[in-house]
């Protein structure tokens, strides 16, 4: 029996991207977000999900793809780490895909020190990387944001 993994694929500009199925929520239209005071500059602000306030993080950034802000076309892919819920702006949401883990390429092969990569997959019509959330922002940033949300609370 091949070991499959199942990722949520997304596309920002012409990339795609994945998280493993397992971190994500569920995937929503982009909604208003409210500029979040003293927050690292990852973070476009938060959102209202249902009475809980989430981090709308910017990821654009992280792979080097030119800043916009957030168009109502958008999608907002929620996902959850071990410390937080937060929100990724992505421009559409591809859906589920699953791979063997035998498809995956270390990342630290072909670019060092992309700790966010968690992996990079071939499929037939092109790479997919795969995005490791749990490593998104620095420890800097991590204690920036709680210090954002908490000012905010």
């Amino acid at each position: 029996m091949t070991d499959l993994t199942d990722l949520v694929a997304f596309r920002l500009d012409e990339q795609r991207y994945a998280l493993p199925l397992m971190a994500v929520e569920r995937v929503i239209r982009a909604v208003d977000v409210t500029p979040l005071p003293e927050a690292p500059a990852v973070v476009f602000g938060v959102v209202d999900m249902h009475g809980d306030i989430l981090p709308v993080l910017n990821i654009r950034g992280r792979f080097g793809l030119p800043d916009r802000k957030i168009d109502p076309a958008d999608q907002f892919l929620i996902a959850q780490t071990a410390q937080r819920t937060m929100v990724l702006v992505v421009d559409e949401a591809l859906g589920v895909i699953r791979v063997p883990r035998s498809a995956f390429t270390d990342p630290a092969q072909l670019v060092p020190g992309l700790d966010y990569v968690q992996g990079v997959v071939k499929l037939d019509d092109g790479l997919v990387l795969i995005h490791n959330l749990e490593k998104f922002l620095s420890i800097d940033e991590v204690r920036t944001l709680d210090e954002a949300m908490d000012s905010d609370a």
